[in-house]
Parts: C-alpha cells; sequence; structure tokens
C-alpha cells in the first residue's frame, strides 16, 4: 500500500511515494512547467519509473498546488463573478470591490447587487430576503457571471439568509452552478469576508481545471483507484469535491506543507521552520505539530482578506537568487531570481548568471554542476554573499518571533544548502534527512480538517452547549471533506470576546483533524 505526494513549487516540483509505515520509497524532483501540467505529469512519471512499485498499490494521491495563488497575482483563469451583499440600503456606503485594484475587478467584470437582508450584530434581523428581488437580479445576470458570491451583514451570526439565496441561485441555473457563501469562507469583518469570498467565487474554473488535470495524469500512468486529495493551507487536506467549493483554501499550502513535512522528520511539534524554496523563503512557525494561524487580515494580490490564512513570512531569498554588486561594492542577493531555469542560467551548469546555488558550490557547501566552472570566484566575495544571505534570513525569523530569546530552526527545502550554518538569534539548527522533499511529504503525511467559526452570545446559550454546537459542525466540514467520522478529533479552541457586544458575545473557532477514509 503506498501514497504519493506531489508539491508544485516556484522552481520545482517534488513527487514522493511513501509505504504503509509512512517511510520514504523514492523521491524525484523536476523543473516546474510554465503551464504547471506538463512539470506535474514529468514528476509523476519519473518517480514510477524509478521507483518500480505496483501502481495496483497506490491507495491515495496528494497535490500541492500554487495555481490558485498564481491565478490571482497574474490575473488568469478567473471566473466572472455576480456579488450579492444581503444589506441595503445599511451598507450602501461602502460598496463590494471597494480599494480593488481595478484590473482585478474588470477581470472579474465588476458586478454587484445591494439587496435587502442580513442581521444586526445582536442577531436581530436587519432586513429580510425579497426573493423576487433577487429573481430579477439572476435574469439580468444571466450569462454574463460564471460564478456568484453571496454575503450577508453578520452571517458570521446567523447564516440562513445566505443558504437561502445559495439555494435560490442553485434553483434559477442550476444545482452544480457554483455559489460561494461568506460564513463558510471567512471571519468577523465584512468588507474583508466579502472579499475572500469574491475570490473564492472567482477561482471555481482554476481548480476545476487543477484537479482534472491532475486526476488524468494520474489515470495515464494507469492509477485510476487512488483517493485523490488537495493540499489545503492549515497544514491539512481535503477531498476534490470539497476543494470545488472553497478552492481559496489552497492558498499558501506549500509552505504549510513544508511546515509539517518538517515536523514529521525532525519529530518536533513545537519549533520554527525555514523553507527554502529555489526563489524564496518560507519561514513559519509549529504549534503542536500544526502551522501557526495569522491572527490578522492579510492581502491576496493586494485584497486585503480575513479567511483562514498560515502566519508565514516570505523573503525572496533562494537556491535560484541571483547576486550582484554594484560599483561600490554593495552585494545584494535576490528578491529576483532565476527560477526553474537554474539548470542552464546558473554558473555550475555552464550558465552566465551568478546565483546563491553558485555561491554555495564555491564555498563546499553544495556538490551539484560542475565546481571548476566558480572556482574563479574569491572567496572572500562568496563569504561575504553568504553574510548577507544570513542578514536576510535573521530579520525575518526576528519578525517571527513572540520573545526575545534564541530560537530551534529546523531547515528544510531544496534551496536549503545555501543557508549559513550559524544565524544570529538560533540556538541550534536541525537539518533533517529528505529535508529537500519535506513538501511533498507534508502533503503526504497530513490528515483531514474541519474548521468552523461563529459568534455565539453565551448569555443565550451557555458555553458548553456552543461549544458542543461548533465541534459538531466543525466534524461535519471534516467528514464533508474526506474525514473518517470515527477518527475525527478535537485539536484547537480558540474564544475572543466581542467587547462592543452587550450579552458577552464572544468569537469561537473550533477545529478538529481525521484521518482519511
Amino acid at each position: 500500500m503506498y501514497r504519493i505526494g506531489i508539491d508544485v513549487g516556484g522552481t520545482n516540483t517534488d513527487a514522493i511515494i511513501l509505504d504503509q509505515n509512512y517511510q520514504l520509497v523514492h523521491a524525484v524532483k523536476s523543473p516546474t512547467s510554465l503551464d504547471i501540467k506538463t512539470g506535474i505529469e514529468t514528476s509523476l512519471r519519473n518517480l514510477l519509473q524509478e521507483a518500480s512499485i505496483d501502481k495496483h498499490q497506490i491507495t491515495h494521491a496528494m497535490l500541492g498546488t500554487t495555481q490558485c495563488t498564481n491565478a490571482i497575482v497574474e490575473r488568469k483563469k478567473l471566473a466572472k463573478v455576480g456579488v450579492i451583499r444581503l444589506g441595503y440600503p445599511a451598507t450602501a456606503s461602502v460598496p463590494p470591490y471597494t480599494s480593488w485594484p481595478e484590473d482585478m475587478i474588470q477581470k472579474l467584470s465588476g458586478k454587484y447587487a445591494l439587496v435587502h437582508g442580513g442581521y444586526e450584530y445582536d442577531g436581530q434581523v436587519l432586513g429580510t430576503v425579497d426573493e423576487a428581488e433577487i429573481s430579477t437580479l439572476l435574469e439580468d445576470w444571466r450569462d454574463n457571471v460564471e460564478s456568484i458570491a453571496v454575503i450577508g451583514v453578520f452571517s458570521s451570526i446567523k447564516n440562513d439568509q445566505e443558504l437561502q439565496v445559495r439555494d435560490l441561485i442553485q434553483q434559477v441555473y442550476g444545482p452544480a452552478f457554483p455559489v460561494s457563501c461568506s460564513s463558510l469562507i471567512g471571519s468577523v469583518g465584512l468588507i474583508e469576508r466579502e472579499n475572500a469570498t469574491i475570490l473564492n467565487a472567482a477561482l471555481c474554473k482554476v481548480i476545476e481545471t487543477t484537479t482534472q488535470g491532475f486526476i488524468q495524469a494520474l489515470e495515464e500512468e494507469g492509477i485510476s483507484d487512488a483517493a485523490v486529495y488537495l493540499c489545503q493551507n492549515d497544514g491539512t487536506l481535503m477531498s476534490i469535491d470539497y476543494a470545488k467549493q472553497f478552492p481559496i483554501l489552497t492558498i499558501a499550502c506549500g509552505p504549510t506543507n513544508s511546515i509539517r513535512g518538517a515536523s514529521y522528520l525532525a519529530k518536533i511539534k513545537n519549533t520554527m521552520v525555514l523553507d527554502v524554496g529555489g526563489t524564496t523563503s518560507d519561514i513559519g512557525v509549529l504549534q503542536d505539530g500544526f502551522p501557526r494561524e495569522s491572527s490578522v487580515a492579510v492581502e491576496v494580490g493586494e485584497i486585503r482578506t480575513n479567511f483562514r490564512m498560515p502566519d508565514i513570512i516570505s523573503v525572496g531569498l533562494g537556491g535560484g537568487s541571483i547576486v550582484r554588486m554594484d560599483d561600490n561594492g554593495q552585494i545584494t542577493v535576490g528578491p529576483d531570481s532565476v527560477g526553474y531555469r537554474i539548470g542552464q542560467e546558473a554558473l555550475v551548469f555552464g550558465g552566465n548568471t551568478l546565483t546563491t546555488t553558485d555561491i554555495a558550490v564555491r564555498l563546499g557547501l553544495a556538490d551539484v554542476g560542475d565546481k571548476s566552472l566558480v572556482e574563479h570566484l574569491n572567496e572572500d566575495f562568496a563569504r561575504s554573499v553568504q553574510a548577507e544571505i544570513g542578514s536576510i534570513i535573521e530579520q525575518a525569523i526576528d519578525k517571527m518571533k513572540t520573545s526575545s530569546g534564541d530560537v530551534e530552526l529546523v531547515l528544510v527545502g531544496g534551496g536549503s544548502v545555501v543557508i549559513p550554518d550559524t544565524i544570529r538569534g538560533v540556538s541550534s539548527m536541525i537539518k533533517p534527512e529528505n529535508g529537500g522533499v519535506a513538501n511533498a511529504i507534508g502533503a503526504c503525511i497530513a490528515q483531514i480538517s474541519g474548521q468552523y467559526e461563529q459568534i455565539y452570545i453565551y448569555s443565550r446559550e451557555p458555553r458548553e452547549v456552543s461549544l458542543k454546537d461548533a465541534q459538531e459542525k466543525a466534524v461535519k466540514q471534516a467528514v464533508l471533506a474526506g474525514a473518517d467520522p470515527d477518527t475525527v478529533e478535537l485539536v484547537e479552541v480558540e474564544e475572543t470576546p466581542l467587547a462592543y457586544h452587550p450579552e458577552n458575545a464572544t468569537r469561537l473557532r473550533v477545529k478538529v483533524v481525521g484521518n482519511m477514509k
């Protein structure tokens, strides 16, 4: 019985096979292709050919992909979105798409409507849904939108109106029409939650293409019976059907895969992790074996959102980062990189661009390419470059610390050879075996998670009852995502009292995890 894990990075696509005891059988790296799909197919083909295992023994296949992130950043392959906000006239002063980049608004059609509905902060009705109003709107939008985002005022407290509108849309447009409800995606805060919901709706075509491409690649290699999962950004997995409902949850799944993989390889549940790729380095924190989540609103493609995101700092430093020295002797490293072209452009591979990998080879830290091609580099210069690399990482680590003390650091990623052995502020550095494919390993060993967040008023519904309700709904989400209900367990409870509410209201977030079915 085997599992396949594939993680698509900016430079390399990593593929691994684990056996039933979660031991690494084989791993390969292939350059990430411009169309992503070709790189996945190449990695998969090479992996199976070199491992020589029985394909019929492969039971699970997991994919971590940057497709959704790239689609937002590059403004490509996005669906035409219609936005329905339930909150007229109370919210008319700040319409949808406020503060969005103009090119993104045009890409998504810019269609929105403020309609009656929504709740007050204490759960009282702000307005009732007018189904005739919605039906008229849908007729106007017919054939002009490919997905719809539904956002209700204070749907974090009650979301029945959002679900009512979703059902109405699918009655008119058909049950397969993609509808995103904000209460299932974002947190408290209307505008940021709305933004996250619009982005989720915009990604419906991207996720469809990605999942179908992965399934086809598996089938072409004779793997047709394996259960297929996508990685989500809390270090866990979700089924294909669940991913199609919440494609935004794949954003930033790469760093969290690496963090989970680092935890597994180093057998540590609480530490800081540095994942060095070809173009960027990601720093995150492990808490009880899972990535620490961000507590602030996060910008995705210049759009402010508040959906669940890992607490990650990314810096423009990797194995392919370009090294320069100006006329004044000032050394710079990155943030630009040769990326997946490192095999053609780096000096050690016969190219003409000086990269951090060349520096690592010159100092004897890495054994790749042709060392004679970098012997002309001055050793003092190479050490100065390495000192600059150490400074970049040191500053990023300081930003992630919660205290002034030195931290333990687990170092993983294919580009980790460029990192100095000692960094100020780091007490010890762990370099686990097979750390170069920690991202794919993290994808392969992950569990299925479910999360539920809502505002509860403890004066009306006791805390114990509220906790039980939230946990039951989180378990339901985990099962929908593909978890075995008999294995689901509670891993995190977060309670945030709302100071402005007169009746002891609390934002309650519950997370559960379980094994794959």
